[in-house]
């Protein structure tokens, strides 16, 4: 089982790839701009350049496919997310077998085994180093360009640096690849508390709450209280609040033009406009709940705000604006 990379008892995603059709557009439109020549086309006549005298300064993956295979088109998606996991590390170049035949013809004299496709061909110093066929599961592709990067001497992807791209591709949007960086800097380091908190908001963000449960279940004690993992708790908390809340959200709308001074349904509003992504709007009715009553319900707005804080991560910009206007309530 796995939560998107990695292994765990999380969740088991559906068969066919952990790229689907739906899940590819924006992943990548997010990546893209970060491909940077580090994932090509192909062909006979370019090889020489993109692939054996590429591989003198780096590791080169040779994806060697066609359109009839059906495995290919689930192998190329997994190779692509990996190489660019990889930060520039490793190099991936596509080549279509049935439009290269005399390239393929070619490679095959020298032993590479072309009659069975997908065929995936490692090439380090002009040489071919390693090789694998056939659609291998995620986890063991990663153990692959691992073992590649080794033995080039480049060594794994920093965890740093895989958490820092993890944060951008969630904060553009692609939550499933974040969630597979998260997942990979587990496996390096697994007691890294901003991998778990990571995994976990990525995981909600996909809307597979279950698997995020199951994910905060993971976290090794060690680290099980520290602000990442309670924070991560906190949003999942608040997101299945919020859900409930959003069901009645127009109600509450009326029940507020109606008295102003409902604080209860100002208080659940909050919670809807939280889950649907909208932090200021929902930071601005518990602070307007604080302007009008500041203790009301034994100090709840004020309470619930902080929970906010925690679950959308201290230095947020809407925490920060929400928390100065705060402190301005408290203190003036």
């Amino acid at each position: 089982m796995e939560y998107i990379i990695g292994q765990s008892r999380a969740a088991q995603r559906p068969a066919g790839g952990l790229i689907d059709e739906a899940g590819a557009p924006a992943m990548a439109s997010a990546a893209a701009h970060n491909d940077a020549g580090m994932i090509v086309d192909g062909n006979q006549d370019t090889f020489m350049q993109d692939v054996l005298e590429a591989s003198r300064t780096m590791p080169v993956l040779v994806d060697f496919w066609a359109t009839w295979c059906g495995p290919c088109k689930q192998l190329t998606p997994v190779l692509e997310k990996i190489v660019r996991s990889a930060g520039g590390r490793v190099k991936l170049v596509k080549i279509d077998v049935d439009a290269n035949r005399a390239l393929a013809q070619q490679l095959a004299q020298v032993g590479l085994p072309l009659q069975s496709i997908p065929l995936v061909a490692a090439f380090w110093q002009g040489q071919i180093l390693d090789l694998f066929q056939g659609a291998q599961p995620e986890s063991e592709i990663k153990r692959f360009v691992e073992g590649l990067l080794q033995a080039a001497g480049g060594g794994s992807m920093p965890a740093a640096d895989l958490i820092a791209a993890a944060r951008a591709a969630l904060d553009a949007g692609s939550a499933e690849e974040a969630a597979g960086l998260y997942s990979q800097t587990i496996e390096i380091e697994p007691e890294n508390p901003a991998a778990w908190g990571g995994l976990t908001r990525a995981l909600i963000a996909m809307g597979d709450e279950d698997a995020a449960e199951a994910a905060l279940a993971d976290v090794p004690a060690k680290i099980a209280e520290h602000a990442e993992i309670t924070g991560a708790r906190a949003a999942l908390d608040l997101k299945r609040e919020g859900r409930k809340a959003a069901e009645a959200a127009e109600d509450l709308r009326r029940r507020l033009a109606a008295d102003p001074a409902d604080h209860e349904a100002r208080y659940e509003l909050a919670a809807a406009l939280n889950a649907a992504g909208l932090r200021q709007e929902a930071a601005d009715e518990l602070l307007s709940i604080m302007r009008q009553d500041r203790g009301w319900n034994d100090d709840a707005a004020r309470l619930q705000l902080i929970r906010l804080f925690e679950a959308w991560g201290h230095d947020d910009p809407a925490t920060l604006q929400a928390r100065r206007r705060m402190s301005s309530l408290l203190f003036s």
